[in-house]
């Protein structure tokens, strides 16, 4: 069987997310979505609610599952059992980081291989930061993320700016 992790803050997930997800989950038995825990990032949500959002964009994918790791993403895949671990590249500024990245895991692990998947040209500039800061202002991101996670921004950001 084959496994392939898919790590990320997804904080939250996007469209753009979700066609790395659904394409890979086409291309492999198994996609675990890894939750990395990062405490260099502030997220806006909690583990919790990324995992619902993903779970409840991801619905209708039968093989793809959520998880959460902390360390080295190549470790928790060695854990796994998984041979692969999925990127996404949207622009050059991606593939150099994710370069760096796989370089450096295949002298920690040369077991364990990258696989990056190219954006979409329609989300080659997609990113949650944009879609955070779009909600933040009440603009309309229905264009880049689920109905659930639109529902969770607002959420979000009527709590916070009621404060």
């Amino acid at each position: 069987m084959k496994k392939a992790i898919y790590p990320g803050s997804f904080d939250p997930i996007t469209k753009g997310h979700y066609d790395i997800i659904e394409r890979s989950s086409k291309v492999f038995d198994e996609v675990v979505i890894v939750l990395m825990k990062n405490p260099d990032k502030k997220a806006l949500f909690t583990i919790e609610e990324r995992i619902e959002m993903i779970k409840q964009t991801c619905a209708n994918l039968p093989n793809v599952t959520v998880d959460v790791g902390e360390g080295l993403t190549v470790h928790y895949a060695k854990k796994q059992n998984a041979k692969v671990m999925i990127r996404g590249i949207r622009a050059v500024q991606d593939y150099e980081y994710e370069l760096r990245n796989a370089t450096a895991n295949m002298w920690l692990d040369a077991d364990v291989e990258t696989c990056f998947f190219m954006a979409k040209p329609e989300y080659s500039f997609l990113s949650s930061s944009s879609v955070k800061e779009i909600a933040s202002f009440g603009g309309d991101v229905s264009k880049f993320v689920d109905p659930y996670v639109i529902t969770k921004l607002k959420e979000k950001f009527d709590t916070k700016n009621s404060k």
